[in-house]
Parts: structure tokens; C-alpha cells; sequence
């Protein structure tokens, strides 16, 4: 009765603890939904490794940042001047020449002759304008490129049921990772 009675209370407490174990653990999900495609689930089932190692995996990425970049720079400018006025101005001194020249009655073809010529040279002199130099500043739009080292995934090293296992995870599983199990028969 003694060795009955010592033999329920170790297998009881072997449950216990085995229970206790895996409470922080949630439990492998059931079987495939109804109407689940075959072979989506029919030989697999989920277990929990122990995690070996974890090791970051670095990588560079890459942004493109959109800056405006500016210079400045000597350029030369065209002043064109006025030539209305320079014709007006011409065209009044020819004028006045000519009535200063002209006598009689050629003093009158000599007044129009001379408006018409000193217009002309009037004209002529205010379109050469003048050129001087200045300072532009320009502007361009650029792409700069930003590179930031950052991690982009975890190679795990894990052990299940006795076989050691390597994978790259997106995440840091911590202690202890998920795993699904499938079995196929070998050709």
C-alpha cells in the first residue's frame, strides 16, 4: 500500500512540474480550419526549442533626403540703354547744328537733315548700352544619400530535441522559440 500510495504522489508531482514548466508557454495551436487547403497542416505539429545563441545581423540602409544646394557665381549683364531717348536727344542736338548752319532758305532742309542725322547717331550710340559684372546666387535641387547601420535580423542558433538548428528571424526570440515540426516521407 505504502510503495502504491509513494508511486502516485511521485507520478503526480512529475505532472506538476512538467505543467508548471510549460504555463508560460501558450500551447501549440489545434488543427487546420475546416476547408484548409490540403497538405497545409496534415503532417506538422508545434514544439519549443531551447535558443543557443542569438547574433544580430548589421546592415546599411539607405535613404535618399532631398536637399537644395546653392553657389554663387559671376555673371556678366547687358544694360541696353535708352535709345528713345538717345534718338530724341540726337535728333534735337542735329537739329539745332543744322539751323546753325543752314542760311536762308536752306536753313530749314539743313535743320531736317540734321535732326534726321543726329537721331541716327543718337539712336546708334544709346542701343550699345554697356555690360557689367554681378553676382548671381544659384540653386539646384539634389539627392543626398544618407546610409544608417542598423539591425536588420537575428541569426538564432537552436537546439531541438537533441539536434542543433540555425536560422535568420526578423526578432530576438529571447530563451526559447517556437517551432513547427512537419514530417513527409523520404523518396
Amino acid at each position: 500500500m505504502t510503495k502504491l500510495w509513494l508511486s502516485a504522489l511521485v507520478l503526480a508531482m512529475l505532472a506538476s512540474s512538467a505543467y508548471a514548466q510549460d504555463a508560460r508557454y501558450p500551447p501549440p495551436p489545434g488543427p487546420p480550419p475546416p476547408g484548409a487547403p490540403p497538405g497545409s497542416d496534415d503532417n506538422a505539429h508545434y514544439g519549443w526549442a531551447d535558443v543557443l545563441r542569438a547574433d544580430p545581423v548589421q546592415g546599411v540602409v539607405r535613404t535618399n533626403v532631398p536637399q537644395q544646394q546653392c553657389y554663387d557665381q559671376q555673371v556678366v549683364q547687358h544694360n541696353p540703354g535708352n535709345s528713345a531717348a538717345g534718338t530724341v536727344l540726337g535728333a534735337v542736338i542735329g537739329g539745332v547744328l543744322g539751323h546753325t548752319i543752314g542760311k536762308g532758305d536752306g536753313r530749314t532742309a539743313a535743320t531736317v537733315g540734321g535732326a534726321v542725322v543726329g537721331g541716327a547717331v543718337g539712336n546708334s550710340v544709346s542701343n550699345q548700352g554697356s555690360n557689367y559684372q554681378t553676382t548671381q546666387t544659384t540653386c539646384q535641387q539634389v539627392n543626398a544619400v544618407s546610409e544608417q547601420r542598423r539591425i536588420i535580423g537575428y541569426d538564432v542558433e537552436y537546439r531541438y530535441r537533441g539536434e542543433v538548428y540555425t536560422s535568420r528571424l526578423s526578432y530576438d526570440p529571447g530563451e526559447r522559440l517556437r517551432v513547427r515540426v512537419q514530417v513527409d516521407p523520404a523518396d
